[in-house]
């Protein structure tokens, strides 16, 4: 019997099985690499600097933040990290526009309270990270709860523009958000520049002396501090640098008299309610200011613009810039800055009306208790 065709049946399905075999080979799917895996391992450890010059290794990913200290808070939440915080200190939950924005913010623990650390309740919600201020930081008792522990933690402070900015390239570097916080310090280096190009044309004799009350009518800031600075350079004389001021509790206030002795052309104030006093109280009515009803309440928003732990600082320049020497910044359109800085950093679209708010600072900020 002949076998030929047998055998070219046996060769031809040989080479059809190789066929497949070798196709297969070819298609076939690679392993799907483990994205996480491959991010941390070419990302973390971070090290991150912080205020007191401590290195902070970051092993992984932050997924929980624990804020100490309001102004971490707002940061975070510019960063787009607000619906990571997990913890608060208190003054967040006043802020009625962060907490339109991320209103689990009004439910979280408050385990900070004047620079104390209740770590039993900020234990149950396992930061991965803490933000805290350098007078928490320095404090061993409070700050041993969180090395107990091992929980991570990064100081937060600030007394000038410079480490204001340094803040938050900090916070932008243990978030894992360093080009949204280089895009903000970039907005807050033009609008610093653009009002000091102006303000040294402004000559001494039409420099305006202005009083700044902090939550208080006779609180005010006068040594090194974000407030001196950016009023600075404004181009505006602050009738409290300089001066010995009576310290109470690290804060730092005025008498009367010598708001009497300086008697300020204009008032400005950062806490609703404050400039209303002012401009109602027999006490002040002497006053230069409140006689020519110069006395203004700051806009508030995310937070209280122009305060010591405030976020919307390039805001606070353009405001009172536009409000003091108002010929001398005329392009300035206070209400679309406001608009496009909610929207650009926050991306909150807010309505005119809103906007308006922001800006008298009515009803933006809760009550303490």
């Amino acid at each position: 019997m002949d076998n030929r065709p047998l055998k070219k049946y046996q060769i031809l399905f040989l080479i059809i099985i190789l066929a497949i075999i070798l196709n297969g080979c070819g298609n076939k799917p690679e392993e799907a690499p483990n994205i996480s895996e491959e991010f941390e391992s070419s990302e973390y450890p971070i090290v991150v600097k912080d205020y007191l010059d401590r290195e902070v290794t970051i092993e992984k990913p932050i997924n929980k933040i624990a804020c100490g200290y309001a102004y971490a808070g707002h940061v975070a939440a510019l960063l787009g990290r607000g619906d990571d915080i997990v913890a608060v200190v208190g003054g967040l939950q006043r802020d009625k526009m962060l907490n339109d924005l991320h209103p689990h913010i009004k439910e979280l623990p408050v385990p900070f309270s004047s620079g104390a650390i209740n770590i039993e309740e900020l234990l149950k919600v396992e930061p991965d990270i803490v933000f805290v201020r350098s007078g928490t930081a320095i404090n061993k008792s409070e700050i041993g709860k969180l090395e107990k522990f091992n929980i991570p933690y990064i100081t937060i402070d600030f007394k000038n523009i410079e480490e204001q900015i340094e803040s938050i390239k900090i916070i932008g570097k243990a978030l894992g958000k360093e080009e949204k916080a280089k895009e903000y310090i970039d907005y807050y280096m033009d609008t610093m520049n653009y009002i000091e190009e102006t303000s040294y044309k402004i000559p001494e004799e039409d420099r305006v002396f202005v009083y700044h009350s902090v939550n208080e009518a006779t609180r005010t800031t006068g040594g090194e501090s974000l407030p001196v600075d950016w009023l600075r350079r404004v181009g505006v004389k602050n009738v409290a640098e300089g001066e010995e001021l009576r310290i109470v509790d690290n804060d730092t206030y005025a008498t009367l008299e010598q708001i009497y002795l300086w008697d300020p052309e204009v008032m400005i104030v950062n806490e609703p309610g404050v400039a209303e006093y002012i401009l109602t109280n027999d006490k002040w009515k002497g006053l230069k200011a409140v006689k020519n009803k110069a006395v203004y309440q700051m806009p508030i928003g995310i937070s209280r613009w122009g305060h010591h732990g405030s976020l919307e600082t390039p805001l606070a320049m353009l405001w009172t810039s536009k409000l003091i020497y108002p010929d001398y910044y005329t392009e300035i359109d206070i209400e679309k800055e406001t608009k496009d800085f909610y929207k650009r950093f926050y991306d909150l679209n807010l309505s005119q009306e809103e906007v308006k708010k922001v800006l008298s600072g009515e009803g933006m900020r809760g009550s303490k208790n």
